[in-house]
């Protein structure tokens, strides 16, 4: 076998809701940034999944079809020695002309991949269609997307379509390259169940392999849902696809921590949005990975069974995790060290493929509405690609090295905070398809100051969420006045990074005390970064909205002129300065307004307390800030430090209210009587030290954190 090569894809969908198309390459900003292509070369990118959709090109028959951005794309693969894989259809059900359940869709597929073919007659590799049966559910029976249709009968007329047009459509190219490889993708999962519902998991788990079976012309009066199929008048296009197959010169497994399911009669163990019903009983479905004890077998299970199965060459060709960096990182390291394995047990893995490089937008919603980005290699909030830690991780496996150390460690899916639902066991004997367990934690700590305060206690619950081997310490373990007391810290833990969660908090307190302000805050913060510097590990330091001043204007980016008007923003400023100046990877994370359920001594937890007691809250009226809900701001600043980001970041909920507002959104989340608040001028609640009139935060390096409302509802459940 050849070595096992690293392939890549943007996220491409363009699907149909309705009359709306949603194009995930113009949400995510890569349809306006083709040239960002030319950074793969470097990662070890060897071949590049890449869209000339149908609906992109020629979504008009009476015009002629646009091949700028598709001629742009691949002429900048190939400049760089990069194979394209290209897609026709992606998610999606044709232009408007066409659906999924018509013949027009098989005809007008095989004339676009003729036109695609001799247009780019160099090409070797193709996906018409991804992922058919996967496609057909979510349009044909969950009714979902275009057509829209929630019966088994038209599900499997999608899926047939589907399957046909990828024949005509590889029939159309190959007289034109004669080579032209087929790569068949698709969701790949197994459905596990109580014993009342066996029956229904062995449908699924039939119906899982249709797409590659029609193709394969494994369809035949020998297969399981020969009759079935039959009874709803298929025969005739079976009998097609059996004596004219089509079969796949690679499969392509795209295999998510969704896509092994569990089914359980039991239905009030499970919240009312994971009931479903067949015929004849209803039950609950929810991820395996959630609910059954030992895990199931995963990507490795499945590339497995396809390999069992077909004895065709296979490709992880969707690799991708929405969650936070470092489970991100170990979600692709554990596919490229399963597909390894594999390959030494002698399973033809050629690839494992890393999956929406720019990220994506509105899967949290199936792509019926915007919905959340999660990113990828890139991220591209901003505008601009930053590249995350991921595109580090790619470099490293791309070019023969091995992952970084924070791929390290046990993925949340293998971890017992996986566990959501009541516990289901299974047989012992499938803890076969799990890895090794790790006997001993044996990396190097994220060392955290600030033991007691509200932050470093919370960024210790996220470590330990998201399993980053940390330590926190107090005064008597690192005192910021005594650069030995640092020096020996440091020496003690070996950290690979420091996060400085400790100093002076006390802000009118401050103007009375400068000078312990001003060592906290300045002199002892940039002591440690300097001691960090010196031993080449990365910081992180907490700044505030409170070093700008009262210039006209309502919010601030990064790059607007702080004039703060306390000591405290001072002390805060004066770190920023000194801490930009000197070596190393230095990260300063500006944050306003922090609340939080798990301290009471914010001022969100002040509201809440007054009004449960039935007490009036006074709440300024004039001064506009950004509150900061502080798990967001920990997982945000984790990730940011994980991609190794270096300066000064916003981070905040990013929404300009005044205290008052942020007061009352906080009682009508939490169900309290939200007049009882008392809209005040600032200046009548004894504050010393000045303030900015507005100081909201937002950040021009693109939006890391959820939006203000979904941090009140969280904060308001998390109180419940």
């Amino acid at each position: 076998m050849s070595n096992l090569e690293l392939w890549a894809g943007a996220e491409c969908t363009v699907n149909r809701t309705g009359d709306d198309y949603k194009d995930q390459l113009i949400l995510t900003g890569h349809h306006d940034r083709l040239d960002d292509l030319a950074a793969l070369a470097p990662l070890g990118v060897k071949a590049l999944r890449f869209p000339v959709l149908w609906e992109r090109v020629a979504p008009d028959p009476q015009h002629l079809p646009d091949w700028s951005w598709s001629d742009h794309g691949l002429g900048l693969l190939q400049e760089h020695g990069i194979r394209p894989i290209v897609g026709l259809v992606h998610h999606g059900s044709g232009p408007r002309h066409t659906s999924l359940i018509e013949q027009s869709f098989v005809e007008g597929l095989a004339a676009h991949a003729l036109s695609v073919a001799g247009r780019y007659p160099w090409v070797q590799d193709w996906t018409p269609v991804n992922e058919p049966l996967t496609t057909a559910r979510f349009s044909a029976l969950y009714g979902i997307w275009y057509p829209h249709a929630r019966d088994e009968r038209t599900f499997w007329a999608a899926l047939i379509t589907q399957i046909e047009a990828t024949r005509a459509a590889m029939k159309a190219v190959r007289s034109i390259n004669p080579a032209a490889r087929l790569i068949q993708t698709d969701d790949l999962g197994r459905t596990y169940a109580t014993a009342a519902l066996a029956e229904q998991a062995g449908f699924d788990n039939v119906r899982r392999w249709m797409g590659w079976d029609l193709l394969c012309g494994r369809v035949d009066r020998t297969h399981e849902f020969w009759v079935r199929l039959c009874d709803y008048g298929f025969e005739s296009r079976l009998r097609s696809l059996v004596d004219d197959p089509c079969p796949p010169d690679v499969i392509g497994v795209n295999h998510y921590l969704t896509s092994d399911r569990f089914l359980d009669h039991r239905l009030k163990r499970y919240p009312a949005h994971t009931h479903g019903q067949n015929d004849w009983q209803g039950f609950a479905d929810v991820e395996a990975v959630r609910v059954l004890e030992p895990p199931t077998g995963g990507l490795r299970g499945a590339l497995a069974e396809a390999w069992q199965r077909y004895q065709i060459p296979l490709a992880a060709t969707e690799v991708h995790n929405g969650c936070s960096r470092e489970e991100q990182l170990r979600w692709f390291a554990e596919a490229w060290r399963t597909a390894g394995e594999l390959r030494g047990c002698g399973v033809d893995v050629r690839a494992v493929t890393a999956w929406a490089l720019y990220g994506n937008t509105g899967w949290n919603t199936l792509l019926t509405a915007r919905g959340l980005y999660e990113a990828g290699a890139y991220d591209m909030r901003s505008g601009q690609p930053r590249e995350t830690a991921m595109g580090h991780l790619l470099a490293a496996v791309g070019t023969g090295g091995e992952p970084p150390a924070l791929a390290q460690g046990a993925g949340w899916w293998r971890r017992p905070a996986r566990l959501c639902h009541p516990v289901v066991n299974r047989p012992a004997a499938l803890r076969a398809h799990l890895g090794a367990e790790i006997k001993g934690d044996k990396r190097r700590p994220l060392l955290i100051l600030g033991a007691t305060g509200t932050l470093g206690q919370a960024l210790a619950r996220a470590c330990a969420q998201r399993d980053l081997a940390c330590l926190t310490t107090g005064r008597q373990q690192l005192n910021l006045d005594d650069s030995s007391s640092i020096e020996a810290a440091l020496e003690r833990h070996q950290p690979w990074a420091v996060v400085n969660a400790a100093g002076w908090v006390r802000v009118d307190d401050a103007e009375d005390e400068r000078e312990p302000c001003m060592r906290a805050n300045a002199e002892g913060a940039t002591a440690l970064a300097r001691a960090c510097a010196a031993r080449e590990i990365a910081t992180v330091n907490v700044s505030s909205d409170l070093v700008f001043g009262d210039a006209a204007q309502q919010s601030y980016c990064e790059s607007d002129q702080p004039a703060p008007l306390s000591v405290y923003g001072d002390s805060k400023l004066r770190m920023e300065s000194a801490v930009a100046a000197l070596a190393g990877e230095h990260l300063v994370i500006r944050t306003a307004a922090f609340f939080s359920p798990h301290d009471p001594y914010n001022f969100a937890m002040a509201v809440v307390d007054h009004l449960r007691r039935g007490t009036r809250f006074a709440a300024a009226a004039d001064y506009m800030i950004s509150p900061t809900y502080v798990p967001d701001l920990c997982d945000a600043a984790l990730d940011l430090l994980i991609d190794r980001e270096t300066g000064i970041w916003h981070l905040s909920n990013e929404a300009a209210v005044s205290w008052a507002e942020f007061a009352t959104q906080v009682a009508r989340a939490c169900g309290l009587d939200a007049r009882l608040i008392d809209p005040v001028p600032g200046m009548q609640l004894g504050w010393r030290a000045r303030r900015p009139r507005a100081s909201a935060l937002v950040s021009v390096k693109g939006a890391a954190m959820p939006s203000l409302s979904s941090a009140i509802e969280r904060f308001a459940h998390a109180l419940a």
